[in-house]
């Protein structure tokens, strides 16, 4: 980014569950680490609980967001409002569900002058979770089988079709349930629907020890600053709460396979298992970065300032080797809210002014 020059970013996902964070407050502490006061971040979210939009030192203002569900002419008259306040430079795109939306829309956001790094509707389809044994086939990768399903009626009859217990039930875009039974799997379906709609998608389970990858992929068949890490401790929804940073060139091949396959842009997370044989089988491409993005930093990979330049236009920096011997450990904590701000993002749906906090 060029000396001196300040560049507005909005970031969205700026939940932080404890059990399941979005990977908004990340990247926005990424940014911060990256460009300290050069860079001024706009948290978008769709809840005004959502903590992240009043963490000052990582948010210099705060905005509402229309659900992705209302589609994206309404997401689009939402941005609309809130770059006539901002005047946003940069969109950074942190959850699965508005990622449809936001490629529609990247067209119209560069002609209001907002620049995004983003995959184009065909690459976001083509790694969706249930084409995933597709692109694995022509990447050459190891995948689990899967199974699209309507109703939950599969789960009575699949161990005639030869799936056997425990297997994963998964929505379309987030959650995913080990299931030991048809009761089991036809109350994680039920869930699932109700929040994610339909398809729900069955995958077999593949035992054996769970390792991530996060990078950018430059869209033209090029996997960038990859930095990875195996999953030490995790949280009731199967999210890590403690993480070691690796190398491991079996899963870095795996991932460039992957994007070199469908030209992939943008950031990504790309979540194996390695089975008991030591062979690889690909869960899940995630088309963003993870909650666990602030390892990058911490390794010497800063990801979300990569595409940040990407994004800009520069050209990517050239990177050091990941730093070994990192770990990271998640934490909760309290932070205190003057009822005033939350009262601003409720009723007029922003807080644009900082407070001590």
């Amino acid at each position: 980014m060029t000396a001196g020059a300040t560049v507005t970013v909005a970031v969205t996902g700026m939940n932080a569950l404890p059990d399941n964070p979005g990977p908004g407050l990340a990247v926005a502490r990424c940014l911060r680490e990256a460009y300290g006061d050069r860079v001024r971040i706009v948290g978008l979210s769709y809840d005004a609980l959502d903590p992240g939009l009043y963490l000052h030192e990582y948010c210099d203002a705060a905005h509402l967001l229309s659900y992705p569900r209302n589609g994206a002419a309404a997401m689009l008259a939402r941005l609309t409002e809130i770059h006539a306040t901002e005047q946003i430079d940069v969109l950074i795109p942190c959850l699965d569900s508005e990622l449809p939306a936001m490629v529609d829309l990247a067209p119209t956001l560069l002609e209001m002058g907002i620049r995004t790094f983003l995959p184009d509707a065909e690459q976001l389809e083509r790694r969706a979770k249930d084409r995933l044994p597709e692109l694995a086939e022509i990447a050459g990768v190891l995948c689990p089988q899967i199974r699209r399903l309507t109703s939950p009626g599969f789960f009575e009859t699949c161990e005639q079709d030869g799936w056997d217990y425990p297997m994963v039930v998964k929505g379309v875009f987030y959650d995913a349930k080990v299931v030991h039974n048809p009761d089991e799997a036809a109350t994680a379906f039920h869930m699932i629907s109700s929040q994610w709609g339909l398809p729900v998608i069955a995958q077999r389970y593949i035992a054996g020890e769970e390792c991530n990858l996060t990078a950018v992929g430059d869209g033209k068949g090029n996997l960038l600053g990859e930095v990875m890490m195996k999953k030490r401790a995790i949280t009731a929804k199967g999210k890590a709460w403690v993480g070691t940073a690796i190398h491991d060139d079996v899963l870095a091949a795996t991932a460039r396979q992957l994007v070199a396959a469908i030209n992939w842009k943008g950031p990504l997370e790309v979540e194996v298992m390695r089975d008991a044989k030591g062979d690889y089988h690909l869960i899940e491409i995630n088309p963003r970065f993870p909650a666990w993005v602030y390892l990058s930093h911490g390794v010497g990979r800063n990801l979300p300032a990569l595409l940040l330049e990407l994004a800009l236009g520069h050209e990517a920096p050239e990177l050091s080797p990941p730093q070994p011997g990192v770990m990271f450990i998640r934490y909760a904590q309290e932070t205190i809210v003057p009822l005033a701000a939350f009262e601003a993002l409720m009723i007029d749906g922003k807080r644009t002014q900082s407070y001590e906090g």
